[in-house]
């Protein structure tokens, strides 16, 4: 896998990551989500992944609000493609490491994340009910994860974690978990 680098999104990217949110889902939703996301999301955070100067993986981080603080800086981590040829082979996991330290150096008190319980928390995630967290989807408890990137970023937060709005209509959430 000759992965050239894994860098900030840049507007000339945005076909490119449409590209490959195509090729990794089965439908148009994750690429239409990024491209409301970006447009309407601030902070919006994005980071890319390139072999032979092309997209080939791509990890978005947004605003969160919690009802328990709603002024806490607080980002979800959603979506995260990779281009099925180069699955499984560490670099969503690359992707997970840099994208989250990007979010750590904004300030971010803490990050949430609706996916996978054999996958996320290798990167310090855990289950965000053991904080009194939840988010307003009917998930499994255990797949909405949290993961403070300050000490301390999960204390003071309770209740409610919502996700950007144009992650409601469709209901991402419910049907391919980041």
């Amino acid at each position: 896998m000759n992965i050239e680098m894994i860098r900030l999104e840049q507007r000339q990217d945005s076909q490119g990551i449409r590209a490959l949110y195509e090729a990794a889902f089965p439908t148009t939703f994750e690429s239409r989500l990024v491209d409301q996301l970006r447009e309407a999301a601030r902070p919006y955070l994005g980071l890319v992944a390139l072999r032979d100067g092309e997209v080939c993986g791509h990890i978005l981080f947004t605003p969160v609000t919690n009802d328990g603080a709603p002024t806490a800086r607080l980002l979800g981590l959603a979506p995260m493609a990779v281009l099925p040829e180069l699955q499984r082979k560490g670099l969503g996991t690359r992707l997970a490491k840099g994208g989250l330290a990007a979010a750590k150096d904004t300030g971010a008190r803490a990050v949430f994340v609706l996916g996978h319980v054999d996958y996320y928390p290798r990167f310090g995630f855990e289950p965000a009910a053991m904080h009194g967290l939840r988010c307003p989807w009917e998930v499994p408890e255990e797949a909405f994860m949290a993961r403070p990137l300050q000490p301390g970023g999960l204390e003071g937060l309770s209740g409610m974690v919502r996700y950007h709005p144009a992650f409601e209509g469709e209901g991402i959430a419910h049907e391919s978990p980041a």
